[in-house]
């Protein structure tokens, strides 16, 4: 029963919110067949986790779950512009510009999980059906708030001229693209040798910070928004809690936190990690104390 009210509450308050979001920002979105595009996103985020739920569900198996993430936000993006119809510059390269990060990062974790075997956060909440629909719905809330900004300028019946913030978002984006993309890399290769398996890396660009493909990801969702703001208009303003959301997830919710938790479990006993702990910021990029 506990289960049941946890997930319970839990889905309802996810969908409550992204229909928040929706609800303000629909009335802003250009329409088809009588729908707010933008609303229908939002519909489509959640019907592609729930959809490869069932999968998940009967198979007993997480694998998919961070790709059909990814692969939410193209579909989004993607039904933004074909049914929109808009030709307009900042739409197309907003839309494309999400979709090479999803395209990067998905299969990016998909193969990550698949050598790994599985994901250890699933190993309870994968035997428990409301706590498993739980978590997809949550990822669907997840990617819909986090791609919303982007959503509503795609769909948004306002378009203007291009301006610097749009360029500036551009810079932004790259940058933190360039930065996720290597540190991720890496990362990889640091952990593809046996004698490192288990330490932590303190080299690269994991010496300027100790969570830089976070970082790079909260930089370029900020580029994203400040490509987007100009045409935001009225309701469509809420959408700007996108990158907020974003570093408020990662850094206070799933990422630096739990993987701080673990890093302390198993190295903070060590003056090498808490030396390193001690002069390299958690998320922020700095030049690395000699």
């Amino acid at each position: 029963m506990k289960d049941w009210a946890v997930g319970g509450v839990s889905i309802a308050a996810a969908l409550s919110v992204a229909g928040l979001i929706a609800f303000m920002a629909g009335p802003y979105s250009v329409t088809a067949g009588g729908w707010s595009v933008f609303v229908l996103c939002a519909i489509f985020a959640f019907a592609v986790q729930w959809i490869v739920f069932v999968h998940a569900w009967v198979t007993k198996t997480e694998i998919y779950y961070d790709l059909t993430g990814s692969i939410t936000y193209v579909v989004m993006v993607g039904s933004a512009v074909f049914l929109s119809g808009t030709n307009d510059i900042r739409s197309l390269l907003i839309a494309g510009l999400i979709c090479v990060w999803a395209l990067r990062l998905g299969p990016f974790l998909y193969r990550r999980i698949k050598k790994a075997g599985e994901d250890r956060r699933f190993r309870k909440l994968k035997t428990s059906f409301p706590m498993f629909l739980m978590t997809w719905t949550l990822q669907g809330t997840w990617v819909f708030i986090t791609a919303c900004c982007a959503l509503a300028a795609i769909t948004s019946v306002n378009q203007v001229p291009l301006a610097e913030p749009f360029y500036i978002g551009i810079v932004l984006w790259l940058v933190g693209f360039l930065i996720e993309v290597i540190a991720d890399q890496q990362k990889s290769a640091f952990r593809a040798e046996p004698a490192n398996s288990t330490r932590f890396i303190s080299s690269g660009l994991w010496a300027w910070s100790r969570h830089p493909n976070y970082f790079g990801e909260i930089l370029l969702w900020l580029g994203i928004t400040l490509m987007a703001f100009p045409v935001l208009q009225g309701g469509q303003l809420i959408t700007l809690i996108s990158p907020i959301f974003v570093f408020i997830l990662l850094n206070y919710i799933s990422g630096v936190r739990m993987l701080e938790a673990r890093a302390t479990r198993l190295w903070g006993d060590e003056p090498e990690y808490q030396a390193y702990k001690r002069n390299t910021p958690a998320l922020m990029m700095w030049p690395p104390k000699n």
